[in-house]
């Protein structure tokens, strides 16, 4: 494993003038080296990192960091800047930069060393040292932690200390710190009492001829009744959880220290978390929150004086909030019940508004959601393809079921998937209220989904019912609760209530207006033809593309889904469409890769083969990787594509009874040959398109960094 930084990823004079330009400069030296493998796609990024929160701190330091699938190790580049750069620091620009590269799936080793170094940052010497330094090989000893040269004088300095004190120095320290601790306030003498005992032997041993100020005995009895320092937990976290997390910390910790507070805190980075002892937690006198993603486990601190800031916060004015909470403390001001942090939430990379939680647990849902449809579409498609589109019609096969007959064994895959998908709704409606609220959220979110089915609301019915379910839970569980009801609260309180709630929300405010829209969508879909349907094709081709399995990506195909609960002409043209589309992107790069495979870096060109597969299957996801590193290339090309795909498949009538299963369910598809040919048309723009746009470039950066690894992989090996 490479060192983190080398004299190599060092520039003392940095002539950049914007955070970008700077990003961009000390990005080249990591290309260089071989440490980042396409450089605009890491400066994606870590400009959508910067995006997030900006990465100036006061003191004149900026830190652009990411976490990054074209980082192959654990990087960082140091730059100084002779003008500054504005990174967003409340207290002017930066000229100290330091870019922290880290791989997407990061060791815990090599992160806890980057840790380190944000803990550095918050030393003035290291800082000052970094500023005066005129070597960049002695700049990166001195970043990596190496003991470098010292002169002289610094040297003598450091022995001074060492030398024995002499007995009034000792008396007078001593003195000193009494009337210190007299000082201070109770509480903030408790740290002292100690040591302070432990110092009288001590003087007693070095000067034995000399009478002590004070008989030792006298000491004891003061510390032994001392009470407890006053006790701090606290928890930093920031969006990628490499440097401002561990900097919060380190400054928490020195500020504790100044104050005579004990501190500890959990650091909840990208190498994950050590719990705190629950002890500590237990016995802790307050709590201070400095984060920018969810608190993991949140509700462990609960019942405490808590003071919740951003993690910059902790970094700027530690001293302001160990006083807050101290202030909260005496006037026994605590938190309420904390409410357990939801699956969506704990899992979080990012400081999350209102309309990023909305999506997630919406997306939580429809992910349950998937295997049920998946499982129930396959089946009934295989069910029409053997007993034909009359099968529905079939008795039950409880009563009547012949071995030898295929229309017998065709309608027992019909009724099983039936069974699977009636799931469908309720399922969705259940873990959008359980993304939300946690398992409290389950039974409501299922009651009302399956209450949705009852008054016809369908899909849309069973997003309100989860979406409903999971309010109503969240807002019981901020009521305050006597301690002795607690238990039953999960097992019977919450259940009954938000059932009872949810039940009469859907039955007889919400539900009939939501079957209504329900109902006035699904006929305007059996509704669609000519352009009004080729329209309809583009937009979702469109949808399905932009992001590549993500949110929009899964708002088109749920509502492609949702038409096959109640299918119809319209709702089946829709999920042929939405398939085809979904189907084009990941083709389409891996053509791309073998028409022009120039144009691609030899790691593209590896995930181009896969992309057949992927693609052939219904994937989307396929596509990612070239994405990730060339958005403004790869992803208007795959929309154009899909656009053209979902208008042809509408165009051509296509019809698809499975959600599910790529070109591996042709022989289910209503007019198969056209819809392979709108497949292969989109397939070919968006190849095309991509090919046009990555030949127009003026600076190949892919090949430039092929080309430099290849040739530092010979020296390494001519070395």
């Amino acid at each position: 494993m490479s060192e983190l930084i080398t004299a190599e990823l060092v520039d003392l004079d940095l002539s950049a003038e914007t955070k970008d330009a700077a990003a961009r400069s000390l990005a080249e030296r990591m290309v260089a080296r071989g440490r980042v493998t396409d450089l605009e796609g890491f400066l994606a990024d870590v400009a959508a990192r910067e995006a997030q929160m900006p990465t100036g701190l006061d003191g004149g330091i900026g830190i652009p960091h990411c976490r990054s699938t074209h980082v192959t190790e654990p990087t960082l580049a140091f730059g100084r800047s002779a003008s500054g750069i504005d990174f967003g620091a409340p207290d002017g620009p930066a000229d100290l930069i330091f870019l922290i590269a880290a791989p997407a799936g990061g060791d815990a080793d090599h992160l806890s060393i980057l840790s380190t170094l944000a803990r550095s940052l918050m030393d003035e010497s290291f800082t000052g040292a970094l500023r005066s330094a005129t070597e960049p090989e002695r700049t990166a000893a001195l970043i990596r932690g190496d003991e470098p040269a010292r002169e002289p004088s610094a040297q003598a300095q450091d022995q001074a200390p060492a030398q024995t004190p002499a007995p009034d120095t000792e008396a007078r320290a001593e003195t000193d710190a009494r009337a210190e601790t007299d000082a201070r306030p109770e509480k903030d003498t408790r740290p002292e009492t100690a040591p302070e005992a432990e110092e009288a032997p001590a003087a007693a041993t070095e000067a034995p001829s000399e009478a002590p100020p004070e008989a030792p005995p006298a000491a004891a009895p003061e510390a032994a009744p001392a009470p407890a320092p006053f006790r701090i937990v606290a928890i930093t976290s920031c969006p990628t959880g490499i440097a401002h997390t561990y900097m919060a910390a380190e400054s928490l910790e020195k500020a504790g220290q100044a104050a005579g507070v004990e501190v500890f805190v959990e650091t909840q980075g990208s190498a994950g978390f050590k719990r705190l002892d629950p002890q500590l937690v237990t016995d802790a006198d307050g709590v201070i929150f400095a984060h920018d993603v969810e608190v993991r486990e949140k509700e462990r601190f609960a019942g405490k004086p808590t003071v919740d800031v951003g993690v910059k916060a902790g970094i700027n004015r530690p001293a302001e909030l160990i006083a807050e909470v101290w202030q909260k403390a005496e006037r026994g001001e605590v938190s309420g019940t904390a409410r357990a942090a939801a699956p969506m939430d704990k899992d979080a990379e990012t400081g999350d508004g209102f309309a990023t939680r909305l999506r997630k647990w919406l997306m939580t849902g429809v992910s349950y959601m998937v295997p049920f449809v998946a499982a129930g579409g396959l089946l009934i498609a295989l069910a029409f393809a053997i007993g034909g589109y009359t099968i529905n019609k079939a008795p039950s096969v409880a009563e009547h079921f012949l071995w030898t007959d295929s229309t017998s064994w065709a309608a027992l895959l019909f009724q099983i998937g039936s069974v699977a998908f009636g799931f469908l709704v309720p399922v969705l409606a259940g873990f959008i209220a359980y993304g939300m609220a946690d398992r409290p959220g389950l039974v409501p979110g299922f009651v009302g989904g399956a209450i949705a089915l009852t008054i016809n609301a369908g899909f849309l019915g069973g997003l309100i019912a989860g979406l409903l379910a999971g309010a109503v839970v969240m807002a019981i569980q901020r009521v305050a609760i006597p301690p002795v009801l607690r238990g039953i609260m999960p097992v019977v309180v919450i259940p009954l209530i938000s059932s009872a709630i949810v039940g009469f929300l859907m039955f007889l405010v919400v539900g009939k207006p939501i079957a209504a829209l329900q109902k006035g969508l699904t006929d305007w879909l059996s509704a669609l033809t000519g352009a009004n349907a080729i329209i309809l094709g583009a937009l979702l081709g469109l949808m399905m593309c932009f992001d590549l399995g993500g949110p929009l990506n899964k708002v088109a195909y749920a509502f492609a889904v949702g038409g096959l609960a109640n299918p119809n002409e319209g709702s089946l043209k829709v999920m042929a469409a939405v398939m085809a589309a979904g189907m084009v992107p990941p083709l389409a790069m891996a053509l791309a890769t073998t028409v022009r495979g120039r144009l691609f870096t030899k790691a593209e060109r590896e995930n181009g083969k896969a992309a057949w597969v992927l693609g052939a299957s219904f994937i989307t996801e396929g596509a990612i990787p070239f994405a990730a590193a060339d958005p403004l290339r790869v992803i208007p090309s795959a929309m154009a594509g899909g656009a053209v795909t979902g208008a042809l498949s509408m165009m051509f009538g296509c019809t698809l009874r499975a959600p599910h299963g790529g070109i591996f369910v042709v022989p289910l598809i209503g007019q198969p040959f056209l819809y392979l040919l709108a497949i292969a048309a989109g397939t070919g723009v968006s190849a095309a398109l991509v090919i046009l746009l990555k030949g127009l470039r003026k600076a190949p950066h892919t090949r430039a960094a092929d080309s430099s690894a290849d040739g530092g992989a010979e020296v390494t090996v001519a070395a």
